[in-house]
């Protein structure tokens, strides 16, 4: 079963062409030809993409068994969010700000500050089996997770924190709004990507219509229309220019989608 996807709508960059994605029902069935795709929010899609797949509905779910909280991979972090307020489970209060679905978010180990995903993670289902938290290697936004995620189980504690909710909606508040992908560039050790863009003086740099924010300059928006060229100039820009003046190579934490690109830089 296939879905056909306008990247330029579904994207939260708002670009990319049209492309039929399969649907992953069995995990049998995914093979490394695919890239699972989840919603999106931290991608940049080219146009000369690997084949895709993405989770169907079926891995949509928020359940608890034998006092454990268990999440398909699918599920938007939204709906995790309203679920865990309304049934008052603490420990979830920052999913809500954190756009995408449950596979990206341990994928990547999102989190804000030192609220990550992984705090209260248990285990992992996957494609190739079940993967208990000891077993995988996982940082700042980073894992060792190389197949895709079908289901994660998190430790079951109740205690909404209305005050942590609010603690986190302001540490959001100083990000911009609009089409984006989140934050363009991970933050180097002891240092942040937009404090690094913003002294070569690239924050509000234009090119089309993609720019560095001129509220926070590791924020990568498109005003309408921008195109994946325009994006990308932009992303080697600050590269190579944080690279020049302090040694520095900013690692990108948007997923750049295109195999011209996947070939040269990985």
């Amino acid at each position: 079963m296939t879905k056909t996807i306008d990247f330029a709508k579904f994207s939260s960059i708002k670009i990319g062409g049209v492309h039929e994605v399969t649907l992953l029902e069995d995990p049998n069935d995914f093979n490394d030809d695919y890239f699972l795709i989840g919603s999106c929010n931290n991608v940049l899609v080219g146009s000369n993409i690997p084949k895709l797949m993405k989770l169907s509905k079926k891995y949509d779910y928020i359940k608890i068994e034998d006092n454990i909280l268990k999440i398909g991979a699918a599920t938007p972090s939204g709906k995790l969010a309203s679920f865990c307020k309304k049934n008052n489970i603490a420990n979830f209060e920052f999913v809500s700000h954190l756009p995408g679905t449950l596979g990206g978010l341990v994928y990547m180990n999102a989190g804000l500050k030192e609220y990550e995903i992984f705090n209260n993670l248990l285990n992992i289902t996957t494609t190739k089996g079940k993967f208990e938290k000891k077993s995988i290697n996982y940082g700042y936004r980073n894992t060792d997770i190389k197949e895709p995620i079908l289901e994660a189980s998190f430790i079951l504690e109740y205690g909404y924190s209305d005050e942590k909710a609010e603690l986190f909606k302001k540490m959001r508040a100083n990000q911009p709004s609009g089409a984006s992908a989140g934050s363009c560039f991970k933050n180097p050790k002891g240092d942040y990507a937009g404090r690094l863009i913003e002294a070569v003086g690239l924050k509000g740099k234009r090119v089309g219509a993609m720019e560095f924010s001129t509220k926070h300059a590791n924020f990568l928006l498109n005003s309408g229309g921008g195109i994946f060229e325009d994006a990308i100039a932009l992303i080697e820009e600050a590269q190579r220019r944080v690279l020049q003046e302090f040694g520095i190579s900013l690692e990108c934490e948007v997923i750049i989608l295109d195999e011209r690109w996947l070939k040269t830089k990985h």
